[in-house]
């Protein structure tokens, strides 16, 4: 796929958090559909959670019924989102007011070529309640996955937004692009700029001065938005998702950094592998503003990290030592 974008399209794009395409994901991913990666840990933690869910909320079992990978999947179920600074009600609040000749469309589509789902599943698909049905069990697995531990997972994907929009402005779209997924790339044709997304269908989009909504996940990987009624967007895993997600689980063997810097300010030196405040710290780690700036300033004093202002905030960034101390050793 290429999706062809102009000087304007530059302007008009930009990045948004998506509360909704966080818990859909998580479902997908509880489900089998996604690779779980680094955060296997979790995802054992969340199955008893998620197994309950799934008695409760036959919408789940639908949506697993539904789950294609590189193929269509349904749209209305979780739509991109239509601008930044959006809470999960408000995206929840456009999936139930899909209209019912829509849902049922966009199912076709899903289904088409698809193995056919169980009778049960079958009657709920075709229900004129399909999309309550749908909403429903998204809204029950966002209070049961997800809500518990937003603050901490959205300053995971804050640091993500700050981090590539700064490359966007500093270094174009190569540079914005540049390890978001190694399927995509930027190619410069003539005088415009071309993303192209490789193991896609070889289509060509053209924005037309609409920009991008580029939405960073933690739960998810690549997915591309192309088609009405939904804004151009491309959701992408968010960076060092394995090393941001907190303190290290109970039983993880300590390494030669955790015993020469302590356990809660080796993580909290990972962690930096993306630059945050005190405050978005403090949500990651769900320990106390003076606890983690007591670790900031050790670290700090030690030239492993520094505080840089942007405006009236301060980031916390690694040094070139601290890069060093939190590298993986090389294979022998």
């Amino acid at each position: 796929m290429r999706i062809e974008v102009s000087p304007a399209d530059v302007a008009a794009s930009r990045y948004a958090i998506s509360p909704l395409g966080e818990t859909t994901a998580a479902l997908r991913l509880l489900a089998g559909h996604l690779p779980a990666g680094p955060l296997r840990p979790w995802a054992e933690r969340m199955r008893p959670r998620y197994t309950a869910l799934r008695r409760s909320w036959p919408g789940i079992d639908a949506m697993r019924a539904l789950y294609r990978r590189r193929l269509y999947n349904a749209d209305f179920i979780c739509p991109p989102p239509t601008g930044v600074g959006l809470t999960f009600a408000d995206e929840l609040a456009v999936v139930r007011a899909t209209p019912l000749a829509q849902a049922r469309a966009e199912l076709a589509r899903n289904l088409a070529g698809h193995h056919r789902p169980p009778e049960q599943i079958r009657r709920l698909l075709d229900s004129p309640d399909v999309v309550r049905h749908f909403a429903d069990a998204v809204e029950a697995a966002w209070a049961t996955l997800i809500e518990p531990d937003w603050p901490r997972l959205r300053a995971i994907l804050e640091r993500d937004l700050v981090y590539r929009a700064g490359r966007l402005a500093t270094y174009g779209w190569a540079g914005a692009l540049a390890g978001m997924d190694r399927r995509l790339s930027w190619s410069v044709e003539g005088d415009t700029g071309t993303i192209v997304a490789a193991g896609q269908a070889p289509e060509r989009h053209r924005p037309n001065g609409q920009g991008l909504l580029f939405v960073p996940s933690i739960f998810g990987g690549l997915g591309i938005f192309v088609e009405p009624p939904w804004p151009y967007a491309i959701t992408y895993r968010a960076r060092s998702v394995a090393d941001l997600l907190g303190p290290a689980p109970a039983g993880r063997t300590a390494d030669g950094l955790d015993r020469l810097v302590g356990a809660n300010r080796a993580a909290l030196l990972r962690a930096l592998a993306a630059p945050a405040t005190t405050s978005q710290l403090t949500a990651q780690f769900g320990l106390s503003l003076g606890t983690i700036g007591g670790h900031l300033a050790v670290l700090r004093d030690a030239g492993l990290v520094r505080g840089v202002r942007t405006g009236r905030s301060v980031r916390y960034e690694r040094t070139a030592l601290g890069d060093a101390l939190t590298a993986e050793p090389s294979p022998a």
